[in-house]
């Protein structure tokens, strides 16, 4: 290689910022569907007399499903923020996170949801279901759950270095049209797209 010739620079890695926010964004949507899916299934199963009856995690327990959709909706809130902006919404997921891993934990061995659809289908107030087992699923919500709160975490350490939307996204600012004395300055104004008789 002669002396005039450069080596051609190393193609420049991947910020960590973005890195770090494509973890966020993955851990997120992955925690949501963990949670959403396990809550539509079978969490609470036994027997009412003669008669089969299941609860699934969602008639157990609506708050993990809806901690899960505040997480996914805070993922899309961290591009419309800034600042003290991103922390409160890291604050927000990681907070939704606990929550709904809490909730699901407390749904794992809960029966009160199967006696009622026991005495429902019964019809005898107080019923109380029998021969009880418990699935795995609400373990399943529990791990989407860690998984939300991990991705608040990975918010408040890293959310402020995030790229935002970019100006275009943003409403537009309208600068003060310069005064037109002459008919020169009517057409510059109009060719920099200003409204001359505006006051």
């Amino acid at each position: 290689m002669s002396a005039d010739q450069t080596p051609a620079p190393a193609p420049a890695p991947a910020a960590p910022g973005r890195r770090t926010l494509g973890v966020m964004l993955l851990l997120t949507v992955l925690s949501a569907v963990l949670v959403l899916t396990a809550a539509g299934r079978t969490w609470a199963e036994g027997r009412a007399g003669t008669l089969d009856v299941s609860v699934t995690g969602g008639r157990i327990s609506e708050l993990p499903g809806g901690l899960a959709l505040v997480g996914l909706a805070a993922a899309v809130a961290v591009f419309a923020v800034r600042g003290a902006g991103r922390l409160a919404v890291g604050a927000l997921t990681l907070l939704a996170g606990i929550g709904a891993a809490a909730a699901a934990a407390a749904g794992a061995g809960d029966t009160a949801a199967l006696d009622t659809e026991t005495a429902r289908k019964l019809a005898l107030t107080g019923s109380a279901a029998t021969e009880v087992s418990h699935t795995g699923w609400p373990w399943v919500a529990v791990v989407g759950g860690v998984l939300l709160a991990v991705a608040g975490l990975i918010t408040l350490r890293h959310g402020r270095r995030w790229p935002t939307m970019g100006s275009r996204y943003e409403a537009p600012t309208r600068k003060a049209p310069a005064k037109a004395d002459t008919p020169g300055d009517l057409w510059k104004a109009l060719d920099r797209g200003e409204d001359p008789t505006a006051v």
